[in-house]
């Protein structure tokens, strides 16, 4: 059935039709959620959330952008107030990356085991510092570099001219360099990042 028709169906309380909606787009919401919080349980709270939000405020869609756009708007809007309530609980030292390596494996286990933790470590790290940053930059740096999505998606989600993402984002790339900067050179080399 075509979108239009699932919508207006579920303007007139037509669950099965606001069903349809919904699987089309949790997983997209969902994966959303989850690059803000790096929690499956929560990021499944917080879409759950949105397609209520999203349940009762369908009566004021009013058709002027595509679905996925209004919606993506209501869940960045709900996810941005998520981290605002949930800052304080966020900001973990960046120092505290510990490693438990088991004395009873093989050299070779060991090395494996390093180089995943290690690559763990860095998205450890790089999330904290990603969440460390103002508000705006980790939307932007969320909706471009970790969800994909075009300039003009983003100016459409967050209501800003294609312009001001691109400056947005090239601020919060230069910040997030910055933060990282530090942990990198401590690592013995240059990173391209």
């Amino acid at each position: 059935m075509e979108e239009n028709r699932l919508i207006e169906k579920s303007k007139q309380g037509d669950e099965e039709a606001f069903g349809l909606l919904v699987q089309k787009y949790k997983t997209k919401v969902f994966n959303l959620a989850y690059s803000f919080t790096r929690d499956r349980e929560t990021a499944d709270d917080l879409a759950q959330e949105v397609f209520i939000k999203v349940y009762y405020a369908l009566e004021r869609f009013k058709f002027q952008s595509g679905l996925g756009t209004w919606l993506y708007r209501i869940a960045v809007n709900h996810f941005k107030d998520y981290l605002r309530k949930h800052a304080k609980e966020r900001h973990v030292s960046i120092d505290a990356l510990g490693r438990e390596i088991s004395s009873s494996l093989s050299e070779d286990e060991i090395k494996k085991k390093e180089k995943a933790q290690e690559a763990a470590d860095r998205k450890k790290l790089l999330h904290q510092a990603l969440q460390s940053l103002p508000e705006k930059y980790q939307v932007i740096l969320t909706l471009r570099d970790i969800q994909g999505h075009s300039y003009e998606e983003i100016a459409g989600f967050l209501k800003l001219s294609a312009g001001t993402v691109d400056s947005r984002l090239h601020r919060a790339r230069k910040m997030l360099r910055k933060k990282i900067a530090p942990f990198l050179s401590q690592e013995g080399g240059n990173h391209e990042m």
